[in-house]
């Protein structure tokens, strides 16, 4: 599997990303500029990646700009095609502006910047602490959104305690459902906002991220 890592301006984890893919899941790794258009040397076997940041500013609203830039015409295209994309932080909030994932991504709760180490888990896996770094990751749906997610199984991470206890003393951002990642009905474009990238290294003492990456089949 090849990745291809998406650079808007303001892009500030694509470095992040780069290294975690090609030094520590050892992966072949194409750094693809947002004003570019080609994507002819990815299959729908390989997955491009939209990284953390603040894409252009975050002016007018986030990833709202970036959706409009001609890479995402053709990231649009290679998942409708049945590519694989996925979308960290900021590259979550652009696939949901882009419509390629449903629901919204709203300020935190509290109204403050989020920067620590969290927990997530899927509904089978163990807990895994993974950093989280954003002012606006709470994800909004309304109730038939939430539950077609649900019913469908849509829904790839929840915060939780370092137990696997999902509840809301250890939501960080007021997120419903404590939704912290979620995938398209196809199940090849998935959206989270916890940072994987930052614990792939046994420098960094977390290698949890590399879990995440072979939850997601993009191992």
């Amino acid at each position: 599997m090849k990745f291809g890592v998406v650079v808007f301006p303001g892009s500030n984890c694509d470095r992040d990303m780069q290294d975690a893919l090609q030094n520590d899941l050892n992966k072949e790794v194409i750094m693809l500029w947002h004003k570019d258009k080609d994507l002819s040397m990815f299959t729908t076997n390989d997955c491009i990646v939209l990284p953390g940041g603040f894409s252009f500013g975050d002016y007018l609203r986030c990833g709202a700009i970036a959706r409009f830039s001609p890479m995402m015409q053709s990231v649009i295209e290679f998942a409708n095609n049945g590519g694989k994309v996925l979308g960290v932080c900021n590259g979550f909030q652009i696939l949901c502006e882009s419509h390629l994932l449903p629901g919204v991504l709203l300020s935190n709760g509290q109204q403050k910047f989020a920067c620590k180490n969290v927990f997530i888990k899927t509904d089978k896996s163990e807990p895994l602490k993974i950093p989280i770094a954003h002012g606006d990751g709470r994800f909004y749906a309304d109730e038939k959104l939430l539950n077609q997610l649900e019913a469908n199984n849509q829904i790839l991470f929840r915060y939780c305690d370092e137990h696997g206890i999902v509840d809301e003393k250890n939501n960080p951002n007021g997120t419903v459902r404590n939704i912290a990642g979620i995938r398209n009905n196809n199940g090849n474009v998935f959206g989270m906002m916890p940072h994987p990238e930052r614990a792939t290294s046994s420098e960094l003492n977390n290698i949890d991220g590399k879990k995440v990456f072979e939850i997601l089949g993009l191992n």
